[in-house]
């Protein structure tokens, strides 16, 4: 299955359905009167997060999304069939943004989580309903409420406890390999991969979901390789895992890269919990990886902890540190958008 994260579509609710104009003829019935009924409502568009979905390739060959309009009323009072409403399905994560990219429209993270996002037009009037005193027999009728109608992005998150990070080949896939049941592309290399890998790992009886993201290198945020793209789909993890290779010519300038790709994307990324191992650990004797370490971490702090994704050496360690941190913090509110709590632009 391919994977898309970004997609523009069209979507368009029903328009009411007209009203009759009818008047009541039966034998023997004197002055029947009017007895138009109003046009059914049109349908409504609805969006609802599902499970299994974990892309928005399908919205790469369907862009566009109009709900049925309401059938027209009818004679005897007889009110026009209301439109079917029209249901979106999207993935866990998903947001939908406004089509200049500046308001988030709506944003759905949890399975089941339903809006409804474009109204449809209600039902014109039928001529019964225009009856008065003084016009005992009107013609006139409503045609039926447009629906609403505009363009929108959709722009899938996905969610994830844990995100790793690191320069390319880092050797992040090899790791999520390891401590998960993804099965990520690995090379020789750089960028062998080209999008987003989640797994879901067990430890010590408990679950977490770790996301892989491509490499970043420096210039990410100025378009350069892959780019910063991709650094959304862990803008909802809790913890970063931050590799760096071990043999890389040097591990401080490589940790200073990828942090300042991370602060100028933003979005909360430089603030949150970090993890930094030293990977590959396995290719290097202890008296220079104990000169790495030492000169990571005046780089970043913190003493880095030693990671061979290849022979699982230390792996322990790095998912005990990731619990760790996931056990202190408490889970992220989620403001999931009820049906009708907002409007659109």
């Amino acid at each position: 299955m391919h994977f898309l994260d970004q997609a523009k579509i069209y979507v368009k609710s029903g328009t009411g359905g007209p009203g009759a104009v009818s008047f009541r003829r039966e034998k023997y019935i004197e002055f029947g009167g009017p007895d138009g009924g109003n046009g059914g409502k049109g349908g409504d568009i609805v969006f609802e997060a599902v499970e299994g979905l974990n892309t928005l390739i399908d919205f790469r060959y369907t862009q566009h999304f109009k709900a049925p309009r309401g059938k027209g009323g009818a004679g005897q009072n007889k009110t026009g069939a209301g439109g079917r409403d029209l249901v979106i399905k999207v993935p866990v994560g998903t947001q939908i943004i406004s089509d200049d990219k500046e308001h988030v429209l709506a944003d759905f993270t949890k399975v089941g989580q339903r809006i409804v996002f474009l109204r449809g037009g209600d039902g014109g009037r039928g001529n019964a309903s225009y009856k008065t005193a003084t016009n005992r027999a009107p013609r006139q009728h409503g045609t039926g409420w447009p629906g609403e109608e505009m363009w929108v992005w959709l722009r899938l998150k996905l969610l994830a406890d844990a995100g790793l990070v690191g320069l390319p080949n880092a050797g992040k896939s090899t790791f999520i390999n390891a401590v998960t049941n993804a099965k990520a592309k690995v090379g020789a290399y750089p960028f062998t991969t080209i999008h987003p890998q989640l797994g879901v790992v067990q430890h010590r009886g408990r679950e977490f979901v770790m996301a892989d993201i491509p490499g970043l290198i420096e210039g990410a945020a100025e378009g350069a390789g892959i780019g910063d793209r991709f650094l959304g789909h862990i803008e909802r993890c809790r913890v970063i895992l931050h590799l760096v290779d071990a043999n890389s010519e040097s591990v401080a300038e490589a940790y200073r890269i990828v942090r300042g790709e991370l602060d100028a994307y933003g979005a909360g990324l430089e603030d949150k919990a970090e993890i930094v191992a030293l990977n590959k650990a396995d290719t290097m004797d202890d008296e220079l990886l104990d000169a790495l370490s030492d000169e990571l971490e005046a780089e970043c702090g913190q003493t880095p902890l030693r990671l061979s994704g290849a022979t699982g050496e230390g792996k322990e360690a790095v998912l005990d540190a990731i619990l760790a941190h996931l056990k202190e913090q408490t889970e992220p509110e989620t403001e999931g958008a009820e049906e009708g709590d907002w409007s659109p632009l």
